[in-house]
């Protein structure tokens, strides 16, 4: 048993949380912990994936006898769609897209600054949405015609198409690209069709691009590639292994770029037969959605469906499409109390109409909620205040017999009633909140460039202008660990030297690590921090008067 202080319990408790939230996959990873599937197991998956896949070859999904027409090639040109929440250019030979832009989303805080873009000059060079059949760029190797395109800006509630018609390969093909006015996702169905009089077999390649523009970098808004394939989350984010590419199967609901916020994806209708080809080449990260061979008669044509989501990673919209979808916001292995503090984030904003606030106020109530517990602790923390004089004397007097030295600590304790792990126990409980509320601010795309203070006093210079950036005078973090220091000062001291000596630099090792923290996630912990310590000093207060009384 040991005579720590409380002060050294809240310590663990909070290198504890560090080290499981930034620590824990890779250490299951090393130590082999993480589920490796099984073998046999998968063999049976790939096989029933590949049955399914054969059952719709030959099904030969949706398809219809349909006398081909004859097919004029023209040249390509730009085409608009426009929506209440975003303009996309889709160049018609190909239907690749030339440029998306969310109309709702600046790419900067300043105030002339163009809304995000997430197909740049540079990405479009990889065509994406463009077709790979059987293994050729449709966009560049084939002929094509426009039958039918939007020729006005959608209003909300509309809907419209973009029908392409071309040939490649002794393949007739149609795209038709169905938008929607309010929503991000785009349909595409297919049909493909062979040109001459023998059965033959294609394959078929959705694809999807992004550069790393839109990625703020950093460990908290890194560029990778992701995928949600059999109920979880996989992504690459090392640039040497996305060099190499990264491929997967099984159970695919969506593929493709991703930041932080936003997110380029593919999503194959039906879940198996499909496998999944990533690569980073040229700043541009690319995905490849490639299908089962698909068995093409002539005179009948083969349908196929896709869509895609370029647009924000916030989790209503994306929960409006799928529950897969909405697993791009990643909210960690607390999701359930994670989803809850982001609806309380929510519904304080709708009332404070800023996002600092909000932050404030859910602080402010998970801090009562925790009131009560936190409360204990500190009763603890007094109780042991009161020993350590008692337990030094023990300390010297058993210096050189530990054994003795703990029976007599344990008397101690059990004499005054005081348990040591009362004072940790109540921190403990509320690691899962902090886990939660961690991810949630870390990801929720409500606070990019969300304002708490645009301007620092006195000056006309941006501060907290963007919560999901860190602070660029690092004031708040800088404050936070004078709180923590403050916060260690009204704590009992530990018995142990050194671990006084540790915990007189704890409060630095947490300012250096909060410097380039969101300061979102700053400002939440400072305001608890200042919660604590007026709690703390509350407790001191009705302490000092109980022991007046008495």
């Amino acid at each position: 048993m040991q005579d720590t202080s409380s002060t050294k319990n809240l310590a663990l408790a909070i290198v504890l949380c560090l080290a499981i939230l930034f620590g824990w996959s890779f250490l299951a990873d090393y130590m082999g912990w993480t589920p490796k599937p099984d073998p046999e197991v998968a063999a049976q998956q790939q096989a029933e994936a590949e049955r399914q896949a054969r059952e719709k070859a030959d099904a030969e999904k949706a398809k219809t006898s349909v006398p081909l027409t004859v097919f004029t090639p023209v040249p390509g040109q730009d085409i608009t769609v426009s929506t209440p929440l975003y303009e996309a250019v889709i160049h018609s030979g190909g239907g690749v897209l030339r440029s998306f832009q969310l109309k709702h989303y600046a790419a900067t805080i300043q105030p002339d600054s163009p809304p995000v873009n997430l197909v740049d000059a540079a990405t479009a060079e990889s065509a994406p949405l463009g077709l790979v059949i059987d293994g050729a760029a449709s966009w560049s190797q084939g002929q094509w015609a426009v039958e039918a395109a939007p020729k006005a800006p959608l209003a909300p509630g509309q809907s419209d198409v973009l029908r392409l018609v071309g040939e490649i390969n002794g393949l007739r093909v149609v795209r038709e690209l169905h938008f929607s006015a309010d929503s991000y996702l785009i349909r595409e169905k297919t049909f493909l069709a062979p040109l001459g009089d023998q059965s033959r077999s294609a394959r078929l390649a959705y694809t999807i691009a992004s550069d790393a523009s839109n990625a703020g970098g950093g460990q908290y808004d890194a560029m990778r590639i992701a995928w949600f394939v059999d109920d979880a989350l996989g992504q690459e984010a090392d640039a040497e292994d996305l060099t190499k590419g990264v491929t997967a199967s099984g159970k695919v609901s969506w593929a493709g770029p991703m930041s932080t916020y936003f997110l380029s994806a593919i999503l194959p209708d039906g879940d198996a037969g499909v496998t999944i080809k990533g690569v980073l080449r040229g700043g541009i990260y690319r995905v490849a959605v490639e299908e089962q061979d698909i068995q093409l008669t002539p005179g009948q044509q083969a349908e196929l469906g896709a869509s895609y989501w370029l647009g924000p990673k916030k989790r209503k919209l994306l929960l409006e499409v799928s529950e897969p979808l909405a697993g791009a916001v990643e909210l960690g292995m607390f999701s359930i109390i994670a989803k809850a503090l982001l609806w309380l984030l929510e519904f304080f904003h709708q009332y404070v109409h800023n996002w600092g606030l909000a932050i404030i106020l859910l602080t402010v109530l998970i801090k009562a909620v925790f009131w009560p517990l936190t409360a204990k602790s500190y009763a603890s923390m007094e109780k042991m205040k009161k020993l350590q004089p008692m337990m030094m004397n023990i300390r010297e007097k058993y210096k050189d017999n530990k054994e003795m030295m703990n029976k007599e600590v344990m008397a101690l304790y059990k004499t005054y009633g005081v348990n040591p792990a009362s004072g940790c126990i109540p921190i403990l409980v509320q690691l899962p909140v902090f886990f939660g509320l961690y991810q949630a601010l870390l990801t929720a795309i409500e606070l990019r460039h969300a304002s708490f203070i645009e301007l620092l006093p006195f000056t006309d210079k941006l501060w907290l202008a963007d919560l999901s950036a860190k602070d660029p005078f690092y004031i708040t973090p800088i404050i936070m660990g004078l709180t923590m220091f403050l916060q260690q000062r009204m704590s009992p001291p530990a018995t142990d030297p050194t671990q006084q000596k540790i915990m007189m630099f704890l409060p630095l090792i947490f300012t250096v690590l909060f410097l380039g923290f969101p300061s979102g996630l700053v400002l939440y912990w400072l305001v608890n921090n200042i919660l604590s310590i007026a709690q703390q000093g509350l407790m001191h207060r009705k302490n000092r008067r109980l022991d007046a009384d008495s």
